[in-house]
């Protein structure tokens, strides 16, 4: 039999596009299957991904909020000098006082919250890692001490009445007795005694409705029922007083008493928020007072008034009394409120500027400046009055 070449030639061609076929195919049936196996690794790593992210984050919100909201129990916690922010979240956990010390060390370093003291502290579960950190800023003891019969932290900015309630709701005294104490006289020659350089100048205030307001400074203090009130405001004014300590340089490079200091950082206290618009504010009211302008703050009357208001109208601020700083020229008799430290470094490092208007946005915070009354019209008109 005879073979046809061309036939033979035309079968090989034949088999090898089929062969051609079959590779191809069978490369294509491979890279469908990796693209399967790349995808199917891709959703896995962005579903374990979200996974974990939200993990992170609900443990981050967890770690944020107090251990146990409803405990109160103190426990007395060591922090040894020198440790590190890591070694205290650790201690703080450890004593199960806060959920998570990698949040709280983590937490600290984006709030940027530094200066922690050691020694011996009392906390409790319900605490927020805010109250923590400024405890913690404040100082323990050296040595432990008895636990107390109750925990008290006092607000910035609180005036005196609302310290007396306060106290009186966490240790069941009434505020009479607070009040009794905080204004008892032989009391305030006896701080006078211990503190002479900060009280010196509140003893020579006249018409101040409380010798002591301004000098309770707001931090976290223990109450001992057997000792009574008088250790608790001592506690606040030392805490005022080593405030003073530390900035007496400047203190007395202002030019002003300490009364005058706290007077004006009492208003600075309610009146701005962010650090500068708290030292331009500050520097409004040294310009007025320079200027022989009465200061013509909101707060002043809400003091006189002893009540809250949003809006106050032209007979509030008639009302007659030594505090209302709209027809009286000057600091007033004295502070109107206890400040912090921001409100108070505000006055003692003021910013410099030509205005001798402002007015803030009580929704947004936000403050606006004016150097004439025709300015500061147009701001009220635009910022405030339309608002309402």
């Amino acid at each position: 039999m005879t073979l046809n070449i061309s036939n033979v030639k035309l079968y090989r061609e034949n088999e090898s596009e089929r062969s051609i076929m079959r590779r191809e195919q069978a490369r294509e049936k491979e890279n469908r299957l990796v693209r399967k196996i790349v995808t199917v690794v891709i959703l896995s790593l962005v579903l374990i991904v979200t996974v974990l992210g939200i993990y992170i984050y609900k443990y981050w919100q967890s770690g944020l909020k107090p251990l146990n909201p409803k405990d109160d129990h103190l426990v007395q916690v060591n922090i040894p000098i020198g440790t590190s922010n890591k070694g205290i979240g650790n201690i703080l956990e450890e004593q199960k006082i806060i959920k998570s010390g990698l949040v709280f060390t983590y937490y600290v370093k984006t709030e940027n919250i530094t200066d922690f003291k050691g020694g011996y502290y009392q906390m409790a579960p319900n605490m927020t890692l805010d109250e923590i950190s400024e405890m913690l800023q404040q100082g323990g003891t050296e040595e432990p001490e008895a636990l107390a019969d109750a925990r008290i932290t006092i607000p910035e900015g609180y005036s005196v009445d609302q310290i007396a309630k306060e106290v009186a709701s966490k240790t069941g005294l009434k505020e009479d007795e607070i009040l009794n104490v905080i204004t008892d006289e032989a009391f305030f020659k006896e701080l006078l005694a211990s503190y002479p350089q900060l009280l010196q100048s509140a003893s020579e205030a006249q018409d101040v409705r409380f010798k002591l307001e301004g000098y309770l400074f707001p931090a976290t203090y223990n109450y001992y029922k057997d000792k009574g009130v008088k250790p608790l405001i001592q506690a606040m004014v030392e805490q005022m007083n080593q405030v003073y300590i530390e900035r007496e340089e400047m203190f007395n490079q202002s030019d002003l008493t300490v009364q005058q200091v706290l007077t004006l950082a009492s208003l600075v206290e309610k009146e701005g928020v962010e650090n500068e618009d708290r030292r331009n504010i500050a520097g409004v009211f040294l310009n007025r007072i320079a200027a022989d302008m009465p200061l013509q703050s909101d707060i002043s009357i809400l003091y006189a008034m002893d009540k809250h208001k949003v809006h106050l109208s032209n007979k509030d601020t008639e009302i007659d009394s030594p505090y209302n700083l709209y027809i009286n020229k000057g600091f007033g008799p004295g502070p109107f409120n206890n400040p912090s430290t921001d409100a108070i470094d505000a006055v003692l490092n003021p910013l410099e500027n030509d205005y001798y208007y402002f007015l803030a946005d009580i929704t947004t915070h936000k403050v606006y400046f004016a150097e004439t009354y025709e300015k500061h019209l147009e701001l009220k008109e635009q910022y405030i009055d339309n608002l309402q």
